[in-house]
């Protein structure tokens, strides 16, 4: 099995903890899709910034239609999280 290694939260500096950061305010706590992307936080930033822009950013759709979107795709992709 691969294996990615993470940033724990207490070893997190500059970029990765602020991102960290974010996501405890955002959601409460770090998911995992998250912090696999601890290693590179250039990527890990892009793809929040990528996150925010198609969830909250403006759209045709509302905010629970995206969300359902999203719940609905996860489903078809078998994803656990």
């Amino acid at each position: 099995m691969s294996y990615i290694d993470q940033v724990r939260d207490d070893e997190a500096t500059g970029d990765a903890k602020r991102e960290l950061d974010l996501a405890k305010k955002r959601a409460g706590r770090v998911w995992n899709i998250v912090r696999i992307m601890t290693p590179n936080p250039p990527v890990l930033r892009a793809s929040m910034q990528l996150y925010k822009a198609v969830m909250y950013g403006e759209s045709a759709l509302s905010r629970a239609q995206r969300e359902m979107l999203a719940v609905v795709v996860s489903k078809y992709n078998a994803c656990v999280y």
